[in-house]
């Protein structure tokens, strides 16, 4: 095994590291699933707060913050998948894409777009059968219907669906993906 090296640095030279100036932030740079999901993610935050403090501060929990909680998290995954789609994030093997000809990697890639797209529509397809099959349930510790959980995913699989469509248009327009020029998708900071 070989040795880490570790170079010394002092406490002002760490100090200095945080004078740069913060990265301006662009609100046209957000879609309306990173505001959803954010709203979701603070009321799920609150509802484990509520949570930590009634059982160990009082002594005595609230029975439905756990749940809220829990679908709260459900919302915050698949509105966060929209995201995902949206910036080409999802989690995606290139390494193929950087040792074949660049028109295959380009047919591989179209089609990788057009499996996703088919992935999506039938996930709403799914979803808007499962909400149909169990829309009456209410939720357990408190009196809430859960077809609003099973909706937001619906939602998701919805804004999931259209923004891949989008990224085969872009991809197709722009002629290569992130899979065949991951380099040209990353950001710079700074």
């Amino acid at each position: 095994m070989s040795q880490e090296i570790h170079t010394p640095i002092t406490a002002e030279e760490i100090g200095h590291e945080f004078e740069g100036h913060a990265p301006t932030a662009n609100v046209a740079d957000y879609a309306i699933e990173d505001w959803i999901t954010l709203i979701v993610f603070w009321l799920m935050t609150a509802c484990v707060f509520l949570q930590f403090f009634t059982r160990y501060v009082l002594n005595d929990s609230y029975a439905w913050t756990e749940e809220i909680a829990i679908n709260c998290l459900i919302g915050v995954v698949f509105l966060g998948s929209a995201m995902c789609v949206r910036m080409s994030r999802h989690i995606q093997v290139d390494v193929f894409y950087h040792y074949m000809p660049a028109g295959l990697a380009r047919v591989l890639a179209t089609f990788v777009d057009i499996v996703r797209i088919g992935f999506f529509a039938y996930g709403c397809y799914l979803m808007w059968r499962y909400v149909e099959i169990v829309a009456d349930e209410q939720m357990v510790t408190i009196e809430l219907p859960r077809n609003i959980v099973f909706y937001s995913v619906l939602v998701a699989f919805v804004l999931m669906l259209i923004r891949a469509v989008i990224v085969f248009i872009t991809n197709m327009r722009r002629g290569y993906s992130v899979l065949e020029r991951p380099e040209e998708f990353q950001t710079v900071e700074g």
